[in-house]
């Protein structure tokens, strides 16, 4: 047992942990328009091959509703056959910057931007899982199903079927939310696991007209690419989602890598080695024909809490999760499909920064900003668009911040005056430079100090030496200009 000094408290979180990811590995496959044994196949992939690597020792990995929104947008436009190239070069991709230690430069993200991505897929995620929770088809684009849900529902009204399909989606949440009130003995068994359970025995008791996961058998899932998918690779349109599951899943799992490292005082993260087992994780995903995997917070802070100790747990729960699958694949067949949506609308809520967004308005109001516009882009446009564009204005911000300039002007009353700048002088507080400077007197000359400054810009120096020029015309002595260089 000296070899193993904590392998009873990482037996017992890697049930705990297993328990929070069978529903989750379901409903995360069948959201993103995938067999449900492909989600099983990625959290087996994530204990028992990501969850041996270096890197994080207590966070888990397995698909994330998180990608949700990307992969059904990728399965939509290339189909599942093409699916495994896009994660196995997503994933080869990742193994690269793993090894050139990119890693640690996603630590250089705003926050903002990460809050404001999970908040627009949160949004995404509920939208489409309301639809799937009445039975009905979810329109294509974010926009069409947040607008499209009061319509879904009025069509509900007048459908029996989907009224039991909506009846058991909204128990499956108020479960999941009550069980947290339940005593002790009972939240042994994670909220998720639990409201399945309960919907999959009413469902069966009342008979109810309620869709249920198709199985297909593990082995039947699993489609390596053949040559056709690798031929999609020639075509420029599938690079877009390649370079998106990568950015997307790396800045995910390196996110919830730093949240992990908060919740206990075990070994920290070392950031480009994660990034390394994430990389191999999802390269085996693609040859496997899986779902892209990250690692997941939910069951990750699951794992911290069950008491888990060392990576032993986690690679346990990919064991469990193998059994599972391999012994017991005729139970997900009874798994109502409206229960996996009320999860997972459970789970985008959770996405969305409820409490973050007041406080940030009030002290960082340019970050909240940021966040609001990142979420809404990801709706309005798509995910990858709407990642780039919040890390657009992040830079942008970051650029106006960094250029701060101050023009003092010293006028004695007689001589010359003198104008000195300090700072950052860049193209972006040009206007607000000329703007003082034009308001200088015309008939006396001027002295123009540049030694403060720590950086001027091209665009910058040139105007200002036109505006030396320019001031100069008009019979008074030239600008004396002192620079620094």
């Amino acid at each position: 047992m000296s070899k193993f000094p904590y392998l009873r408290q990482d037996f017992a979180a890697s049930i705990v942990v297993f328990l929070v990811a069978v529903p989750l590995c379901v409903g995360v496959a069948v959201a993103s328009g995938v067999p449900a044994e492909l989600g099983l196949v990625t959290g087996i992939v994530g204990g028992l091959l990501t969850g041996l690597m270096p890197g994080s020792s207590l966070q888990v990995s397995g698909p994330a509703a998180g990608l949700t929104v990307l992969v059904f947008e990728a399965v939509r436009e290339f189909g599942v056959s093409t699916l495994g190239v896009i994660v196995l070069i997503a994933g080869l991709l990742q193994l690269a910057m793993g090894f050139l230690k990119v890693g640690r430069w996603f630590r250089a993200i705003s926050v903002s931007v990460v809050e404001g991505m999970l908040a627009g897929i949160g949004l995404v995620i509920i939208a489409g899982q309301l639809y799937a929770a009445a039975g009905l088809k979810a329109p294509e684009t974010g926009i069409g199903k947040i607008v499209g849900v009061p319509g879904a529902l009025v069509d509900a009204l007048g459908s029996t079927e989907a009224l039991a399909s909506l009846a058991i989606g909204a128990g499956t949440i108020a479960v999941i939310v009550l069980w947290k009130k339940m005593p002790k003995a009972a939240q042994a068994v994670p909220g998720a696991l639990a409201a399945v359970m309960l919907a999959t025995v009413a469902t069966l008791a009342f008979s109810l007209p309620v869709a249920t996961v198709e199985v297909e058998g593990l082995l039947g899932v699993i489609q390596p690419p053949g040559p056709e998918a690798f031929g999609e690779l020639a075509g420029p349109a599938i690079w877009g989602t390649i370079i998106a599951f990568a950015l997307i899943a790396s800045a995910e799992s390196l996110f919830s890598a730093a949240a992990v490292d908060r919740l206990h005082n075990g070994p920290r993260t070392q950031y480009d080695k994660e990034m390394i087992a994430q990389g191999a994780g999802n390269t085996v995903c693609g040859l496997l024909g899986a779902l892209p995997m990250t690692a997941v917070i939910v069951r990750s802070s699951a794992n911290v809490n069950a008491g888990a100790k060392t990576k032993a747990s986690r690679v346990l729960h990919g064991v469990w999760l193998l059994l599972f699958a391999a012994a017991l694949p005729a139970a997900l067949a009874l798994i109502p499909i409206p229960a996996l949506a009320g999860i997972l609308v459970h789970a985008g809520w959770k996405l969305i920064p409820f409490r973050q967004i007041v406080p940030l308005w009030r002290t960082h109001r340019g970050e909240a900003l940021i966040l609001v516009v990142t979420g809404v882009a990801i709706v309005a446009v798509n995910m990858f668009e709407g990642v780039l564009i919040g890390l657009a204005l992040s830079i942008a911000k970051t650029a106006w911040e960094a250029s701060h300039v101050k023009l003092e002007v010293i006028d004695k009353g007689a001589g010359p005056v003198q104008a000195h700048l300090s700072g950052n002088a860049t193209f972006l507080r040009l206007p607000k430079i000329l703007d003082s400077l034009e308001a200088l007197p015309q008939d006396r000359p001027v002295e123009l100090n540049l030694s403060g400054l720590h950086h001027l810009d091209h665009a910058c120096r040139t105007a200002l030496e036109n505006w030396a020029e320019r001031h100069s015309e008009t019979g008074t002595d030239p600008v004396k200009v002192t620079s620094t260089s």
